[in-house]
């Protein structure tokens, strides 16, 4: 039943392309400060991070009214006036993507810029029905949508954040710099709770290394033992080390540390960026948290799952990094002795420069 199901879809989806074809338009769109234009990003946060740079760059460099059409689980990060006017939040179902086509054609865009770096069926069905005039995206098996396509650069090659970025040659905008990066910018009542805790629980001012045990999927987590042996070993350098948690893996982080002042966790994401602006090292399988510490430029230590693709890793952009690589769906078989290998040098080295 699943097969045909995943047929019927593709079928819906090509006949939905060759019936809504857009006219194609030649040269570059340009957007003033009296344009306004539509962001869509939908799914998790890190998806909505690696496309903050370019948002920036649009709202700094060209001062438009910017709209961000988001998902429940990742809207939050583009919540600051230096990115978005105004969030529309993207509900599931037949009725609310209708009630949203509507919504959109109401508020008269002048350009809406898809960020997916690949094809949304639910993206695909937005663009066939509003009536935007410039319909701009990455080339790919819906282009036929778009008034306005600019390649999609290699995946093995380009980090995720240049395959996004290139959307600025279609536009006004100087495009790349020596300054893109992640752009995020949490409320300041969470970087003076975040300031407190690290005052209180680590007052002798050493280096310490963040220990992200959370990711977005059990897939990803390296397991108790390991995390264990990790501090452990710390405590052979001058170094403190400070576990990071979701809410979810409380009961982990209290398994792999007794001691719950080395242990930060909280729902708001804003108080979770700040804490990554505190440590002077990430260790971590979550590539939200990894896009964090790039936006701080902190140094990463991370281990990767990499099945079923040649797509090249997402590395924190403006860090210095290390990774661990795997070719299997989870971290199972990363062992801490292949782990140790990379991180004790890597370690090292950040201490020295420190």
């Amino acid at each position: 039943m699943k097969k045909v199901e995943i047929f019927f879809r593709k079928f819906l989806l090509k006949l939905l392309i060759l019936l809504n074809s857009a006219d194609k338009k030649p040269g570059k769109v340009n957007l003033s400060k009296d344009s306004k234009v539509l962001f869509i990003r939908l799914n998790r946060i890190g998806d909505a991070l690696v496309t903050t740079p370019l948002i920036y760059a649009v709202k700094n460099e060209i001062g438009c009214r910017v709209f961000v059409l988001a998902d429940a689980k990742n809207y939050f990060v583009f919540n600051s006036p230096k990115l978005a006017d105004e969030i529309l939040i993207f509900e599931k179902g037949f009725f609310p993507l209708w009630d949203l086509i509507r919504k959109v054609n109401k508020l008269k865009f002048d350009a809406v810029i898809d960020l997916h770096d690949d094809v949304s069926t639910t993206v695909s069905y937005l663009l066939a029905y509003i009536r935007v005039p410039n319909k701009i995206g990455l080339q790919k098996e819906n282009s036929k949508l778009y008034t306005n396509t600019v390649p999609r650069l290699d995946s093995r090659k380009h980090h995720v954040i240049e395959r996004v970025m290139n959307l600025s040659s279609i536009i006004n905008l100087n495009g790349f710099s020596k300054d893109i990066n992640i752009k995020y910018f949490p409320v300041q009542g969470a970087l003076r709770k975040v300031d407190s805790f690290i005052q209180n629980n680590y007052p002798s001012k050493k280096f310490i290394v963040g220990i992200n045990i959370s990711a977005g999927s059990d897939a990803r987590f390296w397991g108790i033992e390991n995390f264990r042996k990790l501090t452990n070993l710390l405590k052979n350098y001058p170094v403190d080390y400070l576990i990071l948690s979701s809410t979810r893996d409380l009961n982990h982080a209290f398994q792999i540390s007794h001691d719950k002042k080395k242990i930060f966790y909280s729902p708001s994401f804003d108080e979770f960026t700040c804490i990554i602006s505190k440590i002077d090292l990430l260790f971590s399988p979550d590539t939200s948290t990894i896009h964090l510490a790039s936006l701080y430029k902190k140094p990463v230590f991370g281990l990767y799952v990499q099945y079923n693709t040649d797509d090249i890793i997402w590395y924190p952009y403006r860090s210095d990094y290390e990774t661990v690589v795997t070719k299997e769906p989870t971290l199972e078989n990363i062992s801490f002795e292949s782990v140790l290998e990379k991180f004790i040098p890597f370690l090292e080295k950040q201490l020295r420069q420190k």
